[in-house]
């Protein structure tokens, strides 16, 4: 693109991926999660270019990018440009002051691996352009319009974990986040001398964003059947499981199933915090094989690559505990691996997995770390 020659860029924003340690499908059930950010981030650079309204994206690992007017943002049929052009146009409706600018992206963040490159995308670029147009927007503003940004433009309806994890996390801790009144608290991990270890099954069937779709209405109708007994009931977050098991007669076998795993896991995620602030690491990570269990079994979220690699990883004394993260049908496992064995460990389940999935894996560690950030001016 021609602007590259003349790129002088005025701010440079980096935009973490996260992780999230237990709270699976609970975000948008009103729930709680307990996510962070992670140290594979996108770099962001920005310039005005002094127009009034045309702009430049450029990808530098794709080697590709796209012109726009902001009096023109309609959807893209190039998938990753409508994560660029839903925060434009969330932006737009709090705001005249953007125009003109320019802008590279370089992405260190494993895309399709469940560790959210669409929200370090969404975030990054809403922070740059906040700072560089002194938009005056808040940092929970650029949360919740890039989350509008998925919802409009991407056609995801995910809660809101992903984006408030990318630009509030802080290092060293993770986030315990009440997804219904957005309170928030920061839990310090402290997980030496175990690591957290990403496996990435490098499979992404393509059933994420309808199934998650799908999934979200089954809750939705669980909460309806729960609300003719129990008005008080806005969300799965408000049920019990004794409350469920009273309408369980009305209820479908799969949407019970649904409703039960989210409700188990909001007691999970409580447990988890109070076994870090005890430094409980074992009890952590037998909360995340009891998720993989629910995920896979009642959530029907999982695939069998993602299950072989949580049931392999029980093999070893030296793993506490493994689940899948994310959306589903692909992407990683999270593992807490003592930092002695990780070599050994990816060895195994490399060599197991490829016999087993006919596929090679990658591998990443994930430390707990600072949220979207800018790096100099």
């Amino acid at each position: 693109m021609e602007f590259l020659e003349n790129f002088k860029p005025e701010l440079t924003v980096e935009s973490p991926g996260r992780i999230n340690i237990i709270g699976e499908h609970t975000d948008y059930n009103m729930g709680y999660v307990l996510p962070t950010a992670i140290e594979k981030k996108i770099t962001f650079k920005f310039q005005k270019n002094g127009s009034d309204n045309i702009c430049h994206v450029y990808s530098m690992g794709y080697d590709t990018g796209f012109e726009l007017s902001l009096d023109k943002i309609e959807i893209s049929k190039v998938e990753w440009e409508n994560y660029v052009l839903g925060v434009l146009n969330e932006i737009s409706k709090r705001t005249d002051k953007l125009r003109g600018f320019d802008c590279t992206l370089e992405s260190h963040v494993p895309i399709g691996s469940g560790v959210s490159s669409s929200a370090a995308l969404e975030c990054g670029l809403a922070f740059g352009l906040n700072e560089i147009f002194d938009l005056g927007l808040s940092k929970m503003d650029i949360v919740e319009l890039s989350q509008a940004a998925e919802h409009t433009y991407a056609g995801t309806k995910c809660g809101i974990m992903d984006q408030f994890a990318s630009v509030m996390s802080k290092e060293g801790h993770v986030i315990l986040l009440d997804c219904e009144s957005l309170e928030y608290s920061y839990i310090p991990i402290h997980i030496q001398p175990y690591r957290i270890v990403l496996l990435n099954t490098n499979v992404s069937h393509n059933l994420a964003s309808g199934e998650y779709n799908i999934r979200r209405a089954q809750c939705e109708e669980g909460v309806a059947v729960l609300q003719k007994k129990f008005p008080g009931i806005k969300s799965l977050r408000d049920a019990s499981m004794d409350m469920l098991n009273d309408v369980k007669g009305e209820l479908d076998q799969t949407v019970y199933n649904r409703c039960s795993y989210i409700i188990q896991e909001k007691t999970r995620v409580l447990e988890a915090v109070e076994a870090l602030k005890k430094d409980n690491l074992k009890k952590v990570g037998e909360l995340l094989y009891e998720t993989h269990e629910g995920l896979s079994k009642m959530y029907e979220v999982s695939c069998p690559e993602l299950d072989f690699l949580v049931e392999f990883s029980k093999k070893f004394d030296t793993v506490l505990g493994a689940r899948m993260m994310g959306g589903g049908f692909g992407g990683c496992t999270i593992n807490l691996v003592h930092e002695d064995a990780i070599e050994e460990f990816v060895k195994a389940a490399s060599a197991a997995y490829e016999k087993e999935c006919k596929l090679k894996l990658t591998w990443f560690e994930a430390s707990p770390s600072q949220g979207t950030s800018i790096i100099k001016n």
